[in-house]
């Protein structure tokens, strides 16, 4: 570190009294010389003064943007001579995790353009000391040196070697009765160490020291949601052995009494909402213990109903009053509406490629209207329904009593991807796949993409497009073209095809759209054994099909839902013209139903469903039956071998088919958004019969939602439960694209 020199000079001061004709300043970088004559005080015209100088040189230096400063006078001009502190242009941080560089400079408070001096050095270095003690690790050394790269710059190199991260060998509850650590090791950061702590789900034990005052409080709400409204946690005392870096920490706890709860009532004015209506969704009942959680869900619950009516900034007041002699807490709910609130404006913030008006088409809240909390939460909805966004925020500000502004902050995901792959199969042999798609085309919200597959005996390629709000209206324009070139065993298809629907919103959650498709198929090559099969006869043939398809979507989330279902039920006619024949119809349901809000844990429970049924009008292609195996139907199979076969095995594919399945998901990584799920899949199928075929089967996966590859990724490891002799098994599938 440079020694700061401050050098007091005048010289050729003359003993006679001497006017200040010019002052200049020479080296100033980061400050204009009319900043610094401003600071120093001191003009042309006056007389020179040596103590004035003197006092000059000490306002300068007093910005702190100074190693060095010193004063000559020659014929009247007056020469300030600076040398400026170096300016930070790079910062350079090695010892800690690559993705925490950001988080550790801001905590830090170093950033490009802040001057360098000896200051900050040690302020860097405070700093980061304590974000590693409040992350367990003691005995650290953060050292802080530059490196000139050109004069008035610096690279601030920072290296941090960590010491010893404390582990929590004990935890104590002094004073508990009705409960102990096992019972509330679940709601603590700080945990004790378990064998094999370094095994997911095992715990390490090491100090968060940040979390330690933070954990005092979540015993306490441990004790407010199981009846102990009295209850008392000390701050927490942590006695820490530095010769082996291990410690023991202590509560010292005062349980109280248990309560349970008594009456449960609700003062609100009739015009503003049904007192009767709002006790029946009410989460605390008379007879069951008092739970501080469910007073919150309900003082939530009865706001959005209020907020609903416009009053948007009602307070709702708890009115407890404790029975001590008999252990019952009875409380009323008191509600003040406050003045009905109109939204003044609303603010769309994040966005660097979605146009607003993207945005603004998902909003329900509107300029000029009453504020609604289901307005807003169906805002928010929508939003994440598009996939364009990892997060979205919608945030009233209050402006006056009757009046509020909405900030809508989104944070927009990476809706683009690139695909390539080489593939081998014993029957296929060598092959390339390739595609390009982005779900929010510059912005736009419209959806495109394309992609070729080609092998020795495959060739396929499509291009497809999806604008969801057509000029931003209601109304929605799809459509796809394709070419696909197969080489099968005992025959050759190729065809041609593409489609083009028009659908319309209704209301919040229901589309309707109408298709219509055509497609120009040819058999060659047909087998011998199969030339007396119906489906499998050669020729050329088309389908014209109108299909109409109404849906019903409320979930929460495009990637991951965590409410709400989605339905659907479409009907393709075939026979518009062409040559084929048969009308097919599909309903399709998915439930979602996340627990956070009851056990505070995000596990998602969900339930799959599907049935398809096919009246062949008299002329039903192979390619159009339904066929069951593999993912969305029943894994641990292969794809379309759950299937009525002919005498030589031949597919022959089905007419009905219903397949369902329960999924458990849980985090894994919560940092990568990495999720762990379990399920079970049954499905049956046949010809003219639905139980012709049956099977069932369970498994594990990893589903990730927002992948590298820029779509969602799925790996499944499944275990059939009810396999026949001939079965072919595939017990690990991989996904890309599906949502879950």
């Amino acid at each position: 570190m440079k020694k700061i020199l401050i050098v007091f000079s005048m010289l050729l001061l003359s003993v006679e009294a001497k006017q200040i004709k010019d002052i200049q300043f020479d080296g100033l970088v980061h400050i204009s010389p009319e900043i610094a004559k401003e600071i120093i005080g001191i003009n042309p015209g006056e007389t020179l003064n040596e103590g004035k100088v003197d006092e000059s040189i000490k306002k300068l230096y007093a910005q702190k943007y100074f190693e060095d400063i010193w004063v000559d006078e020659n014929n009247g001009v007056l020469r300030y001579h600076v040398k400026e502190k170096p300016i930070i242009s790079r910062v350079n941080l090695t010892g800690y995790s690559q993705d925490k560089t950001e988080e550790v400079l801001q905590g830090a408070n170093v950033h490009k353009g802040d001057i360098f001096d000896e200051s900050k050095a040690k302020n860097i270095k405070k700093n980061i000391t304590r974000k590693l003690e409040s992350e367990g690790y003691f005995d650290s050394v953060v050292e802080v040196e530059d490196t000139t790269l050109n004069p008035g710059s610096v690279q601030t190199n920072i290296t941090v070697s960590k010491g010893e991260q404390v582990t929590i060998k004990k935890v104590n509850l002094f004073g508990a009765k009705h409960f102990d650590y096992d019972d509330i090791k679940s709601v603590v950061a700080n945990k004790e160490a378990q064998f094999a702590g370094w095994f997911f789900g095992r715990s390490d034990g090491k100090l968060k020291a940040d979390q330690l005052k933070i954990d005092a409080e979540r015993i306490k709400e441990f004790y407010l949601e199981h009846g102990f409204l009295d209850a008392k946690v000390s701050p927490p005392y942590l006695r820490t052995d530095f010769s082996n870096y291990t410690a023991e920490l202590t509560y010292k706890i005062e349980e109280g009494d248990f309560y349970k709860i008594g009456d449960v009532e609700i003062d609100v004015d009739t015009d503003i909402a049904d007192a009767k209506k709002l006790k029946e969704d009410f989460k605390l009942k008379t007879g069951k213990i008092f739970d501080v959680k469910k007073l919150r869900r309900d003082i939530s619950n009865i706001r959005k109903a209020v907020s609903d009516k416009g009053y948007a900034f009602a307070n709702v007041i708890p009115d407890v009053k404790q029975d001590r002699a008999n252990h019952l807490v009875s409380i009323t709910y008191r509600v003040k509406p406050n003045d009905k609130v109109t939204v003044n404006n609303i603010t769309i913030a994040g966005n660097a490629r979605t146009k607003d008006s993207v945005i603004r088409r998902e909003l329900y809240l509107s300029e000029g209207e009453n504020f609604s909390q289901s307005d807003l939460s169906d805002s928010l909805s929508a939003l994440k329904r598009t996939g364009y966004f990892n997060d979205v925020q919608i945030q009233p500000r209050q402006v006056s009593p009757d009046t509020m502004d909405v900030l809508v902050k989104v944070d927009e995901a990476s809706t683009g991807s690139i695909m390539g792959g080489i593939s081998y199969g014993s029957y296929d042999g060598f092959g390339v796949n390739a595609g390009v798609s982005d779900r929010n085309f510059l912005g736009s919200g419209i959806e495109l993409g394309t992609n070729i597959d080609y092998s020795e005996k495959t060739l396929k390629g499509s291009i497809n497009f999806s604008n969801p709000r057509l000029f931003d209206s209601l109304y929605s324009l799809s459509g796809n073209i394709y070419r696909k070139d197969y080489d099968y065993i005992n025959y050759k298809e190729k065809s041609i095809g593409g489609m083009l629907s028009l659908g319309r919103k209704i209301g919040r959650h229901f589309h309707v759209a109408m298709g219509y498709q055509y497609v120009d198929s040819e058999l060659t090559d047909v087998d011998e054994s199969l030339q007396n099969n119906v489906y499998y006869q050669e020729g050329r043939y088309t389908k014209s099909s109108f299909m109409p398809s109404i849906s019903y979507d409320n979930t929460d989330d495009y990637y991951v839902p965590r409410h709400g279902m989605s339905i659907g039920l479409s009907t393709e006619y075939a026979g518009a013209g062409g040559d084929t024949k048969f009308l097919s119809n599909t309903l399709s349901a998915k439930y979602y139903y996340g627990m956070e809000d009851i056990i505070d844990y995000d596990l998602i429970f969900r339930i799959k469903a599907r049935a398809s049924i096919i009246d062949d009008k008299g002329t039903l292609p192979l390619n159009e039956k339904l066929y069951m195996g593999g993912i969305g139907t029943v894994r641990g199979f292969k794809y379309a071998d759950l299937s009525p076969k002919d005498a030589s095995g031949n597919l022959l594919g089905a007419k009905k088919m219903a397949t369902g399945s329960a999924e458990i998901s849980i985090p894994l990584v919560e940092s990568m958004n990495l999720r762990a799920v379990a399920f079970y899949d049954y499905g049956t199928t046949g010809e003219d019969d639905w139980s012709q075929i049956h099977r069932s089967s369970v498994g594990i996966g990893m589903e990730w939602p927002k992948s590298p590859l820029g779509v969602p990724l799925q790996i499944f490891f499944a275990r059939p439960l009810d396999e026949k002799v001939g079965d072919r098994l595939n017990k690990v599938e991989f996904n890309l694209g599906r949502k879950f």
